[in-house]
């Protein structure tokens, strides 16, 4: 007995993603001037959701794409964070100059670290990854200068160096997480277009394949490592610079840093752009409305996880993919005859959406 395949959408595609374009081009445009129409618990909504993102995105793209999942990358949001302290604090730096900063070292730490991690190989990779935040959790506390482990509060006057009063300072917070949320989302986007995207898509479908064809899948992979390493520390900078404060239960939380972005990339689709962006979305929708049952609430979480991936391993944007939904950010590309004007034909593997490249 075959199974019926999805219905379609019943909507025209093209259309449907230019649409889909337009709206996604609102929603920016509006969001750039919500310092002018949100309230200050507003705009700390969102600046919360657009670290989620960016974090989402990192996650997605190291596993979605190369098939590392990870479990430990709040070893690199707390690193960020307490990198950032240090620079802000001890060396004198403007916030803004030690959040960039923060990302890069967190960059270069991933180097050694993932010449660690890249010895182990599927669940022993997520495991040895979370021992390795365990590790930076431990060495944290050893610095009492940072507050031990008990933490450490920003002082005032770093704070205040962000703007000279409230609403200023406010309004630059915001548009920092807009802007990481933003490199973050188009940056993966830019990538996946690049040569780079090829390797990447040719190892998501098959890495045995990527290999015959030339590519080399471990080098590949541990610059991704490294390169979601430096924006996931730049994202865990910025996150502690809003809440002034770092610890070291709070800085390397699995629960608060990897569990929710999991969960966040699940939900939403794996191995897609707008999966992440689709995903922060519902979850910030079922932590307003469920944040108050306790355990409970997050119970809840991981039954809607696990009904996801019974239904469709997808999640919710590749289900919408597989009935006819267009893809907003677009990766793949079309061979044409220039001669006749005419489709090249392609395998079945490309009509379905991968990436095809000379």
């Amino acid at each position: 007995m075959t199974s019926m395949p999805p219905k379609s959408l019943p909507f025209d595609k093209p259309a449907l993603r230019h649409g889909l374009g337009g709206l996604l081009a609102a929603a920016i445009l509006l969001l750039a001037f919500a310092p002018y129409w949100a309230g200050r618990a507003d705009l700390r909504l969102l600046m919360e959701a657009f670290g989620f993102l960016a974090l989402a995105q990192m996650w997605n793209l190291l596993a979605g794409y190369t098939g590392l999942v990870s479990v430990g990358q709040q070893a690199f949001v707390g690193l960020g964070g307490y990198v950032f302290f240090g620079l802000a604090m001890f060396a004198g730096l403007h916030p803004l100059v030690a959040m960039p900063l923060a990302g890069v070292a967190a960059a270069l730490i991933a180097v050694p670290t993932g010449w660690v991690a890249f010895r182990l190989q599927g669940a022993y990779f997520a495991i040895g990854t979370w021992v390795i935040a365990e590790v930076f959790r431990l060495i944290a506390a050893q610095f009492p200068a940072l507050g031990g482990g008990s933490g450490i509060s920003l002082p005032v006057a770093i704070a205040k160096s962000i703007g000279s009063s409230t609403a200023s300072r406010e309004m630059s917070m915001y548009y920092v997480a807009f802007t990481i949320a933003l490199l973050a989302t188009f940056g993966v986007w830019a990538l996946l277009r690049s040569h780079w995207g090829l390797a990447l898509t040719a190892i998501r479908d098959s890495e045995p394949a990527a290999e015959s064809l030339g590519v080399r899948t471990r080098r590949t992979k541990f610059l991704i490592y490294v390169l979601t390493a430096g924006v996931t520390g730049l994202t865990g900078a910025f996150i502690f610079l809003q809440k002034l404060r770092i610890s070291p239960e709070a800085a390397f939380s699995v629960n608060e840093w990897t569990a929710f972005v999991i969960f966040i990339v699940v939900i939403g689709g794996i191995g897609t752009i707008e999966g992440p962006i689709l995903g922060v979305i519902i979850f910030f929708v079922l932590r307003g409305l469920t944040a108050d049952w306790g355990t409970w609430y997050l119970m809840m979480m991981g039954a809607i996880a696990i009904v996801v991936m019974l239904v469709d391993k997808r999640g919710v944007w590749g289900a919408l993919q597989a009935r006819g939904m267009p893809s907003i950010f677009t990766t793949s590309r079309n061979l044409e005859n220039k001669a006749k004007n005419a489709p090249v034909d392609t395998p079945a593997h490309a009509e379905a959406g991968d990436t095809v490249g000379r």
